[in-house]
């Protein structure tokens, strides 16, 4: 099966916006035809209010039953909580979701403070220009990750690279399901060593207090899901974030002097950027409608998240970055643009999202305050045929 050589339309950007045609969709009645990466025939849903219905029903919409890669390996599904449904989604969920409760992760903000405190020192010393995806952007969620699940920093190249294949639609099918297998080959060696002897890391708490309740396979695949969610999405927010900052100098200012702006700064971010363009597809178990198209059993469903995130039924003037949307709500960034769906909605909202959270409300300020003069240092090269979209390099100087 090769993978279409056109990109599809939910997967289309213009910088750091949708296509326009993503805005007459929404304006339309019923649902557009589309092609997914795997070749598939599937309804594409544009509004807000539609992308909420399908996230938030997973009896209607399922998200377990979808085909795997080419070349993958049998346990590809296994402990991978995007592509299975209740109740086996809920046992999982349930035993991770005391690692990224708020009160965890803020006892996780001092060590990310360093972190980023030691990339932006690295970044001064080095002196400019610098590219902002290699020096910072990427190798700090990519540390934090590390040191939470307990996977070996100095690895840190190769699990990006078959990342960053996994992830490449450009790349043909079959490799990057014989990538997948690969990763997971490489997870199933730190879960074997977790097994063996734990340690206070994620993978060490779960095998110690879970140990009878999961499998090797789904410790595999909650383990390598979460290495590579938790590096490429925040990484590619934080460099896609830092440039439409930059193209804006007054909210970066806000963001940067203003401690109270950080929350809703965030939050309204994650809105204008939506970098995961639709997540798992669903497939429809019942004959039902979605936004007043009926659908039949077997149909399969792609929701642009981007396209509900710039819908005026959630912000007025969607398609403006505006990081004081939420601070009529307070600080805690809770008006309207908090209310996106970047991060999914329903049962399989980002298990990670507190984490993501924290590190850019302490990465974006911090990088604003040690450069106040950065500035845009050449043309970025952005990164549109991947699962995640963001930026493969920007440089900057200061």
């Amino acid at each position: 099966m090769a993978a279409p050589t056109a990109l599809p339309l939910h997967m289309q950007r213009d910088r750091f916006d949708p296509p326009a045609r993503m805005a007459d969709l929404r304006g339309r009645p019923g649902l557009e035809r589309v092609t997914t990466p795997l070749g598939l025939t599937a309804w594409l849903v544009t509004r807000y209010a539609d992308v909420r219905e399908v996230l938030g029903d997973a009896t209607r919409f399922s998200s377990a039953g979808l085909p795997a890669l080419p070349g993958s390996d049998d346990d590809q599904r296994a402990g991978n909580l995007l592509m299975i449904d209740p109740p086996e989604h809920t046992r999982l969920r349930r035993l991770l979701t005391g690692e990224f409760t708020v009160k965890r992760i803020r006892r996780l903000q001092p060590r990310v403070s360093e972190i980023v405190t030691d990339h932006l020192d690295a970044m001064a010393q080095a002196g400019p220009p610098a590219d902002l995806v290699e020096q910072f952007a990427l190798p700090i969620p990519s540390l934090v990750i590390c040191e939470l699940l307990g996977v070996p920093y100095a690895d840190r190249a190769e699990f990006h690279r078959r990342a960053s294949v996994q992830l490449d639609l450009t790349r043909p099918l079959s490799e990057r399901g014989a990538v997948a297998s690969e990763s997971r080959a490489y997870m199933g060696t730190l879960v074997d060593r977790a097994r063996a002897e734990p340690g206070e890391d994620m993978l060490g708490m779960l095998v110690r207090e879970h140990g009878d309740d999961l499998t090797r396979a789904e410790l595999v695949g909650v383990a390598s899901l979460l290495l590579i969610a938790g590096h490429e999405t925040t990484a590619n927010m934080l460099s896609l974030g830092t440039l439409a900052l930059l193209e804006n100098p007054e909210q970066a200012a806000t963001v940067r002097d203003d401690p109270e702006a950080t929350a809703p700064a965030v939050e309204e971010l994650m809105r204008f950027l939506s970098v995961v363009h639709s997540g798992v597809p669903r497939r429809v178990t019942r004959d039902t409608d979605v936004a007043g198209s009926p659908v039949s059993a077997g149909d399969l469903l792609v929701v642009s998240l981007p396209s509900a995130d710039r819908d005026r039924a959630l912000v007025e003037d969607p398609d403006r970055l505006d990081v004081g949307r939420g601070r009529a709500s307070g600080a805690t960034g809770s008006g309207p643009a908090s209310h996106h769906v970047a991060f999914g909605h329903g049962v399989h909202h980002c298990l990670g999202a507190p984490l993501a959270r924290m590190e850019m409300a302490t990465a974006f300020p911090a990088l604003l305050r040690r450069f106040p003069a950065l500035a845009v240092a050449g043309e970025p090269e952005f990164r549109s045929a991947a699962v995640v979209y963001g930026l493969r390099h920007l440089p900057v100087t200061w």
